[in-house]
């Protein structure tokens, strides 16, 4: 910013600070709890030092609802000296939202004439024009509106610049606002909605960040893509209808708790959540190379080494989950279709978190609700599981044993239902499994009894994914010696 500009600014922001209180006006001051604050990723921005808050805040934020008041004071309970209440600089962003709360229109648009987006956003989500609605200045209002401003915008606990304008009385604002289409937003209060912006947890998304494609349907219950921030990512949505289901509120809590925590190359990665705002959302890496299920049924039977590099994959991200403390992370619905290959070539396991589990011994876990998902159920699902029985991790090792089995083979139904017409994969809890004669040719006899022990009836026989890993890795170097790797061995090891 130019020097002289950045003077004058500066005298505005002292006359502004001093006008205000003369006349009991909104101020910019400094927000008390969030005193530092790291780069934010939703403007792309380092953030600047402290968080200000400019004027009247939003008519959803909970303390202005608590009648709490915002600015911030000394332990004299005396207000801060005006001079502290004066950032020492402002970017582009918060010029424009400090020219607004001034109710200045010819500054305004001085800046949106110089490129700044008319849309920019402080670390709340809040707008320019979000602010001016607040304030009842109707000059920078048309103006922003003029520049094409979002009028439905919502700040981060959901409130639009028509609903600020409605709440704090400026009629005339808000009757502008809806001749140019803004809608007021319904009651958005979720099952998860915090008392305090405090407790807005960190993951917290803003839901006008993610994009669907227009004409696509918006399916509840699924992962479906979308963009944020020009990022393509996995959306999950829990519909408005399911708030009043308690059962699905849990599921949900508890898909996003165990989601949240994990990190590792091999897993699908988390990326945020919605719980804020209606529909809550889950959103969480996209993979555009599709599923496991999908590749074989593309691609047939797998050549050895890719087997072997996909297993270790998976082993390795199941490796992670099964030693989460304090308790391990049980899949229980391991398949390939749960299964993602990103651009790197590497498989990520996704789909865990949704199977709710009750603690019987330190061991030894239940189903929450086996009702709820015995019709789910597919031939990797292992037998203690299909009989509601106890069951530990090792139901992960039987399922695994099947995919293993479905890479080398290439089976065409990889969708985790096994056809009536191929009646060899069903299966069968009485010991009998698909025969594995004449379909491992040039694997090591350790590859087809790691098979057989990961879909062994008896969970004591099942290896855990840590000792698959190190038998994989024998398997791995066994091949390797036989020379016909050697050249794509330098591409990935």
């Amino acid at each position: 910013m130019e020097s002289g500009m950045r003077v004058a600014l500066q005298r505005q922001v002292s006359a502004g600070s001093s006008a205000r209180r003369q006349h009991g006006g909104g101020e910019l001051r400094r927000q008390a709890s969030s005193s530092t604050l790291e780069s934010s990723p939703r403007t792309g921005r380092a953030a600047a030092a402290s968080r200000f808050l400019f004027g009247r805040q939003s008519s959803m934020d909970p303390n202005r609802r608590r009648g709490r008041s915002q600015s911030p004071v000394r332990a004299d309970n005396q207000q801060l000296p005006a001079d502290l209440a004066v950032p020492d600089n402002l970017d582009a962003t918060m010029q424009l939202l400090f020219l607004a709360c001034q109710g200045d229109a010819r500054g305004v648009e001085q800046l949106l004439h110089g490129g700044v987006d008319v849309n920019s956003i402080n670390l709340d989500g809040r707008t320019a024009l979000h602010i001016a609605a607040c304030e009842g200045h109707r000059d920078v209002v048309r103006v922003l509106l003029d520049f094409q401003a979002n009028i439905d915008a919502r700040d981060r606990w959901g409130s639009t610049a028509v609903a600020d304008s409605k709440c704090y009385g400026h009629t005339e604002i808000y009757n502008l606002l809806k001749s140019h289409g803004a809608k007021i937003p319904r009651n958005r209060r979720t099952p998860m909605m915090v008392s305090t912006p405090g407790e807005i947890p960190e993951y917290e998304l803003n839901p006008g960040e993610l994009q669907f494609r227009k004409g696509d349907e918006v399916l509840t219950g699924t992962y479906q893509v979308a963009k944020w921030n020009g990022t393509k990512v996995s959306v999950k949505i829990l519909d408005r209808e399911s708030y009043c289901d308690q059962e699905a509120i849990n599921s949900f809590r508890h898909e996003l708790t165990v989601f949240e925590k994990v990190r590792h190359p091999n897993v699908v990665q988390f990326v945020g959540a919605v719980t804020q705002n209606i529909p809550m959302m889950i959103v969480s890496e996209y993979h555009a190379n599709a599923d496991l299920a999908s590749y074989i049924q593309r691609k047939g039977r797998l050549h050895a080494q890719k087997v072997l590099r996909y297993a270790l994959d998976i082993a390795r991200g199941m490796t992670y989950l099964h030693q989460c403390k304090p308790d391990p992370i049980i899949h229980c619905d391991l398949k390939p279709k749960n299964i993602f290959l990103d651009n790197g070539g590497q498989m990520k396991v996704g789909g865990f978190g949704l199977t709710r589990l009750l603690k019987i011994a330190p061991d030894k876990v239940k189903l929450a609700n086996h009702e709820a998902l015995v019709d789910t159920f597919s031939y990797y699902t292992a037998p203690e599981l299909h009989r509601n029985e106890l069951f530990d991790s090792s139901v992960d090792a039987y399922a695994f044993g099947f995919i293993l089995f479905e890479m080398v083979e290439g089976l065409p139904h990889a969708n985790g239902k096994a056809s009536e017409e191929s009646s060899h994969m069903q299966p069968r809890y009485d010991g009998m499994r698909p025969s594995l004669k004449n379909k491992l040719k040039g694997y090591p006899a350790d590859f087809k009894a790691l098979i057989e022990e990961c879909w062994d009836t008896h969970t004591m026989a099942r290896p855990t994914f840590s000792e698959i890993i190190i038998r994989l890795d024998k398997v791995y170097a066994h091949c390797a010696k036989q020379g016909t790797w050697k050249e794509s061995l330098k591409i990935w090891k």
